[in-house]
């Protein structure tokens, strides 16, 4: 059972930073900065807000942090300078926590969960997305920046099979961010620190908890990127982050992270369990708020051709030509919804991959959108 870090055990702020933390949830802030030096920081559709509040001191941080950080967690950041861990406070909300030191002394971030798990329909995900949930083996990665969405669209995805599949999810996070609740599926969820020590030691003993379904939380090092492909390869539906912006640069991501001399054999392995490869980033949307936009790439007889040949750069190519087999190119994404006047052009196209790419695809069709229809003839 996954020794979940202490939390407020009411909604009543016992904790002297959940008055802090109620500012976040009420101006719907993504994360909390607190930095020894300087007064606390919010992080608002993509925008840092300075807090009316004091400069923080060394002590006042540590009376902030200090009664919600676990034992372990704490002592790897008195004794590392580094310490990742979750809070939640009472049903209101749930926080990532990373713990660090800078120049001026402590800092922390404490980014929001939502207080439950979004489903695919709550979250709007378009169909080629929310398409990716219903596959049945092998690897999907999601991928894209850091607070670019990919846990909240990962967890979507994951409650889609709770909720029409009897299948054993086994999920290896550092730390457990959202909190499924079983449904069809039993859930497991195992956290680094308190239930594992690493992520590839979760995933050699997944092998054998009778899984069906196994979430890794990151593909850090090589050990865990060939355990993920083991895994895979035994018929288990495997999925996975990286921090790249596109499809292909995952693809590219994954080979070249092993030594040369394996580099082959993983491409081998990685054409046959490749089965879909979801890119985000996150956009401000006009009128407040924010917007993803995603690459799907979908798993095919091309790509594997691909992947195997080590012919990567025809990725794009198969993406762009891929709509009717359920993939979608970035800078087609983005020109949708700059069309769709949801985000705004200078923002959507600093996202985009191919620039000049990206300006030719809005005016095409802004030029379709702007077309006067033909009148009807008469009767």
């Amino acid at each position: 059972m996954t020794k979940t870090p202490p939390a407020s055990s009411s909604d009543m702020g016992v904790n002297r930073i959940d008055t802090l933390l109620r500012i976040v949830v009420d101006k719907k802030a993504s994360d909390l900065h607190l930095a020894v030096g300087s007064p606390p920081i919010v992080r608002v559709d993509g925008d840092l807000q300075r807090l009316k509040w004091r400069t923080l001191t060394e002590e006042e941080y540590e009376s902030l942090i200090g009664p919600i950080a676990p034992e372990k967690p704490f002592k790897d950041w008195q004794d590392t300078g580094d310490a990742d861990f979750a809070y939640a406070m009472g049903k209101i909300a749930r926080f990532r926590v990373n713990l660090f030191r800078q120049e001026h002394g402590s800092g922390a971030v404490l980014r929001m969960i939502p207080p439950k798990v979004l489903s695919i329909e709550e979250l709007g995900l378009p169909a080629v997305v929310a398409s990716v949930a219903r596959v049945p083996r092998g690897l999907v990665l999601v991928t894209g920046p850091t607070g670019s969405g990919k846990s909240t669209t990962l967890a979507a995805l994951l409650d889609w099979i709770n909720r029409t599949r009897a299948s054993h999810i086994v999920t290896i996070e550092d730390p457990v961010e959202f909190l499924h609740v079983p449904q069809k599926s039993l859930i497991s969820h195992r956290e680094l620190g308190f239930d594992t020590p690493t992520f590839a030691a979760a995933l050699k003993a997944a092998l054998r908890e009778d899984p069906d379904v196994v979430l890794v939380g990151e593909l850090r090092d090589l050990e865990t990127m060939s355990m993920a492909l083991q895994a895979a390869e035994t018929g288990l539906l495997v999925f996975a982050t990286l921090h790249t912006n596109s499809a292909s640069k995952a693809v590219d991501r994954l080979i070249d992270s092993f030594p040369a001399d394996e580099q082959e054999q993983m491409r081998t392995v990685l054409a046959e369990v490749l089965k879909a490869v979801v890119a985000q980033v996150i956009l401000k949307k006009k009128g407040g708020g924010r917007v993803p936009a995603f690459e799907v790439l979908r798993g095919s007889s091309a790509l594997s051709n691909s992947i195997r040949e080590g012919k990567t750069s025809m990725i794009s190519t198969l993406i762009q030509t891929g709509r009717l087999s359920g993939m979608i190119a970035m800078d087609q994404y983005l020109a949708d919804l700059v069309v769709a006047a949801i985000v705004d052009t200078d923002d959507a196209l600093e996202k985009a991959l191919d620039k000049d790419q990206f300006k030719a695809l809005v005016e095409k069709r802004k030029t379709a959108v702007a077309r006067p229809t033909a009148p009807a003839a008469a009767g």
